[in-house]
């Protein structure tokens, strides 16, 4: 059994629960992830997907149920608590300052300082060293942001995220307004953190971009589970029949998904 095989689960999400109002958004949502593993999270556009990873992250409190974190029930009050606490999401839109440059975009609102100004010598610097460790190809750190394509302003969103150190990424529908080719690099991307360690979620309707670079699918429907499966065990078709008419199910328990690792 390899080290990866026998580590503890880094997420697990037990009996999720939430509503809004008379709308039950998610219904005893159990979630698994382990370090280092691609995890797509798939299903219709009202099955609470977003949602989910939203009380993951703290920008929505969950009604009942336990989010555990390397073994330890957390709460997190905020985006900004489970940013701290090794849990970073990157939104569709991307949230990036067009009028700024790549590397302020990257360290925007924690610029590094030297004194009473700011390190901007050591912010490019380590703005570069960003986008090379995640092999991101872009003309020059002093690029505006607004100037660069789709894809490279994906590839910048996901830098700032990187630099914070996560050891988990949620990636919101990332390649649902790309080009081929910007689909392409964002999966090398995706496969670059995956071999630097970093755990991914990918929320999104291209199941074929989850196949190509993910190791488990998870399927909502109406705020339930209705299939978790591992991507060598399952193939495109189950997953569209299960997102069509999948019943509830139980997702994978940390003692399942540690078994399925072992074996």
């Amino acid at each position: 059994m390899s080290d990866r095989n026998s580590a503890p689960l880094l997420i697990e999400m037990r009996n999720i629960s939430k509503a809004f109002g008379p709308v039950q958004a998610l219904r005893n949502i159990n979630l698994t992830l382990a370090p280092g593993e691609i995890l797509g999270l798939v299903g219709d556009n009202s099955a609470g997907k977003s949602t989910l990873m939203k009380v993951m992250t703290g920008a929505y409190q969950r009604d009942s149920g336990e989010v555990l974190v390397d073994g330890r029930e957390t709460h997190f009050k905020s985006p900004h608590e489970s940013r701290e606490g090794g849990i970073e999401m990157i939104y569709q839109d991307f949230a990036l300052c067009g009028n700024m440059d790549i590397a302020q975009n990257i360290f925007l609102g924690r610029w590094p300082r030297k004194g009473l100004f700011v390190d901007r010598k050591r912010m490019y610097a380590e703005a570069d060293e960003v986008l090379k460790r995640l092999k991101v190809d872009v003309n020059s750190v002093f690029q505006k942001v607004e100037s660069l394509s789709g894809g490279r302003q994906q590839s910048v969103a996901i830098a700032r995220a990187i630099s914070f150190n996560p050891r988990v990424v949620v990636l919101d529908e990332p390649t649902a307004n790309l080009s081929v080719m910007a689909t392409e690099r964002l999966l090398e991307t995706m496969a670059e953190l995956k071999r630097h360690g970093v755990a991914q979620i990918i929320i999104s309707h291209r199941l074929t971009d989850i196949f190509e670079v993910g190791d488990r699918i998870m399927v909502m429907k109406r705020g339930q589970n209705v299939g978790d499966r591992y991507i060598a065990h399952t193939d495109e078709a189950e997953v569209l029949e299960l997102i069509v008419s999948g019943t509830p199910e139980t997702a994978l328990t940390a003692d399942q998904a540690l078994a399925a690792r072992a074996a």
